[in-house]
């Protein structure tokens, strides 16, 4: 047997790593509040340059820059940093695509909400301890700051989404989105489709955001709301597409068909519901983002989960769709399953 071959001997180097990751956590944190990727995005290169500009001591801004070279946001050659391809587009505060924003939706989610300061609890239960319904409580003040936090993340998926169910055509179009919050999935639609009517269902103060949203996009004329929970609203009837974005998550197998046995009776013969999720492939481990978002989902809801496509699409032809498709929405980590009535 050759040395290669050797089983590696036992290391605690992954539990010291992962008993120590909240400093990742609060070291991004802190980074991006200070604006450290904006002050580096500037052209400050060096401690002293950068603490200047961060207002921050030359020590902590000498740590915490190389922390975060460790960690993979910044480079570091003799004592200049610079910026990784992803820091420079998604950190820098001059970006376009800056997301630096959803570090407060998901610090309400996180360690702000107390949904995992007793996981062995919420593992116990089966579900969040965050009272009987978690995140998913009437309307919730939580999914405002969803909404107006959020939504740079969600600029790049609502755009592929368009292009995905070929928004450019020009149809006709009467468009649901369910759980709007921002309303970015619609407004992408009605952008490129001058001919797309949208209907956004949300809470009264999350569609506020979308409101708002539309009008930047200069769709408003086309954007309409309807106002209430998904599962008692009665959306009407007609929609060439039922956009389903980011919620069947939140619920269980029961709750989930009986919501889309509704979106089926509202398409139109022949239309699609247009489904974004975290869906794990069927070991459950893999690919990591999509099957970690199962510990999310168990930490923050009663009875919410990842499911496989398998269980999406059972979920779907029980409900009375014809067939699913699932596609990859690369390079982000979610996929998006195509339903067809």
């Amino acid at each position: 047997m050759s040395a290669t071959s050797q089983p590696q001997p036992p290391s605690p180097f992954l539990i010291f790593d992962t008993l120590n990751a909240y400093q990742r956590t609060a070291a991004l944190h802190a980074a991006i509040q200070l604006d450290l990727f904006t002050a580096i995005g500037e052209g400050k290169k060096t401690v002293p340059e950068v603490a200047s500009r961060i207002q921050a001591s030359e020590k902590g801004t000498r740590v915490l820059c190389d922390f975060m070279v460790i960690a993979g946001f910044l480079t570091k050659q003799e004592n200049v940093y610079s910026l990784t391809a992803d820091s420079s587009f998604f950190l820098d505060r001059k970006s376009p695509a800056y997301m630096g924003t959803v570090t407060d939706f998901l610090g309400l989610l996180g360690k702000d909400s107390g949904a995992f300061n007793d996981l062995a609890g919420v593992v116990r239960k089966g579900g969040t301890l965050m009272g009987d319904e978690g995140t998913v409580s009437p309307d919730n003040p939580i999914w405002v700051n969803f909404a107006r936090s959020m939504a740079p993340l969600m600029f790049m998926p609502s755009e592929l989404i368009a292009k995905m169910v070929d928004a450019d055509a020009g149809q006709k179009w009467k468009v649901l989105d369910i759980a709007a919050g921002h309303g970015l999935f619609g407004i992408a639609i009605a952008k490129h489709n001058p001919n797309a009517e949208i209907v956004a269902l949300d809470w009264e103060a999350v569609l506020q955001v979308a409101q708002e949203n539309a009008q930047k996009a200069g769709v408003a004329s086309r954007f309409s709301k309807l106002i209430g929970s998904a599962f008692d609203v009665d959306f009407g009837t007609g929609y060439n597409i039922v956009l389903v974005t980011n919620f069947l998550h939140h619920f269980d197998v029961r709750t989930n068909e009986a919501l889309l046995r509704k979106v089926h009776a509202a398409l139109a013969p022949g239309g699609r519901a247009v489904t974004l999720e975290f869906i794990p492939n069927e070991d459950r481990v893999s690919p990591p983002t999509e099957a970690s978002f199962a510990m999310m989902m168990l930490g923050t809801t009663a009875h919410g989960d990842a499911f496989t496509f398998a269980e999406y699409d059972a979920m779907f032809r029980n409900a009375g769709f014809a067939r699913s498709e699932m596609r990859e929405l690369s390079p982000l980590p979610q996929r998006v399953i195509v339903s067809y009535k």
